[in-house]
């Protein structure tokens, strides 16, 4: 789609009018039907920004400047199609008395607000700007520069899209959009770009640099859009339960005949994150067993029968097994009267080191240490080594341990 855009601000109340937009020729006429459309309040978002003036006891700005969006874009055809859109955007809030300082506007809503936009779910740009924040942990925690998130999905046409700018205007916002369709990313960004809101399109560089990897146009669909809908259920829908159900019966070494059908095996002494891990990558797609180690108790045959290339051996640092083993003890009741070598430091190494020979005696399984990564990280660990193994890649590494 070849899409261009521009905008035009018309004064208000400033001593000058501006003359109205000339009609098309009969030229252009012929060509294209151009339309004006007058966009409606949302009203979610007038509740939204009353209800925080309210909070804040400020006074509702009711200053505006009009805008139109004109857009010139082509049909399947290839003939040129423009329309224009005509909004109503509140003056800036600098230019505003009532507005106040950006420290007061940060005490009052207490934070900076970053408005998140997309056009589907919004987990790409949600996960981004969490991913993000991350960087700034040193200053969100203790509150110098707290930050405010609001998300707004499903945002499909220009309408709503020029309603939450113009909110962002209002409010001093930052807006991160993920918008597929490039005609509505251009909209954000020009739109951006005119009223001073501070933008980034965390979707369309990386969506340009692949498709001139592969040489190919992006659908400029959304991933939620209807035209990608056509079976809710498809295959990987049903392999993705599959997947669930399988791990959830081979849980903590249930089953172990069934072994062989699993795509991933992990094991490790009991508290060492096996479980939720397995549960993870089962909501990926993957069947996962999970086997644990005991002393004095045999681990079931087929645990070496199967492929050693798609078992993982989980370890974790003794400190942080005992207080985790002391949590789950407690929470059984097992921390009274009836006495249990379960959290005793004595056990907790003496079974690290007995799961520690198994591991040593079967060099193939990689040693993932667990202590102190999140299930994700763990998670990407595995897959990354499973999907190496499973095409035959390989990657230096120091060592067996990761």
């Amino acid at each position: 789609m070849i899409c261009s855009s521009s905008l035009r601000l018309s004064g208000s109340g400033t001593g000058t009018r501006n003359s109205p937009s000339p009609p098309a020729s009969s030229e252009n006429s012929d060509e294209s039907l151009s339309q004006v459309r007058r966009i409606k309040a949302s009203p979610q978002l007038n509740r939204w920004s009353r209800a925080r003036s309210i909070r804040s006891g400020r006074k509702l700005d009711r200053s505006a400047v009009s805008a139109t969006v004109r857009t010139e874009s082509r049909d399947k055809s290839g003939s040129p199609v423009r329309s224009e859109l005509e909004i109503e955007l509140p003056m800036s809030p600098k230019g505003d008395s009532r507005s106040g300082s950006s420290d007061d506007e940060k005490e009052i809503n207490g934070g900076k607000p970053i408005f998140m936009v997309s056009d589907g779910t919004g987990w790409t740009a949600e996960h981004a700007v969490n991913a993000a924040l991350g960087q700034f942990d040193y200053c969100l925690v203790d509150r110098v520069c707290p930050v405010n998130t609001h998300l707004f999905s499903g945002i499909d046409d220009v309408e709503k899209l020029m309603e939450i700018v113009k909110q962002a205007a209002k409010e001093g916002a930052m807006v991160v959009y993920t918008l597929a369709e490039p005609s509505m990313a251009q909209f954000a960004k020009q739109a951006c770009q005119h009223w001073g809101v501070a933008s980034s399109d965390i979707l369309g560089p990386i969506t340009e640099a692949i498709a001139g990897h592969l040489g190919v146009s992006p659908s400029g669909l959304s991933r939620w859009a209807p035209e990608r809908q056509k079976s809710p259920l498809s295959e990987e829908y049903f392999r993705r339960i599959e997947a669930i159900e399988f791990t959830i019966k081979q849980d903590d070494g249930a089953l172990p005949r069934n072994l062989h059908m699993a795509d991933i095996v992990l094991t490790g002494v009991s508290r060492s994150g096996k479980t939720p891990l397995s549960i993870y990558l089962a909501q990926k797609g993957y069947k996962v067993a999970n086997v644990p180690i005991v002393m004095n108790i045999d681990l079931p045959n087929t645990l070496f029968e199967v492929n050693p290339e798609k078992v993982f051996a989980l370890t974790i640092n003794p400190v942080v097994l005992q207080s985790i083993r002391r949590a789950r003890a407690k929470t059984l009741g097992m921390d009274g009267e009836l006495k249990t070598n379960y959290c005793d430091m004595d056990y907790v190494k003496e079974e690290l080191e007995y799961a520690g020979k198994i591991f040593a005696q079967n060099p193939v399984w990689p040693v993932i240490e667990v202590t102190s990564k999140a299930i994700e990280e763990t998670a990407v660990i595995v897959l990354r080594l499973y999907h190496d193994r499973k095409n035959r890649c390989s990657m230096p590494r120091i060592s067996k341990r990761y």
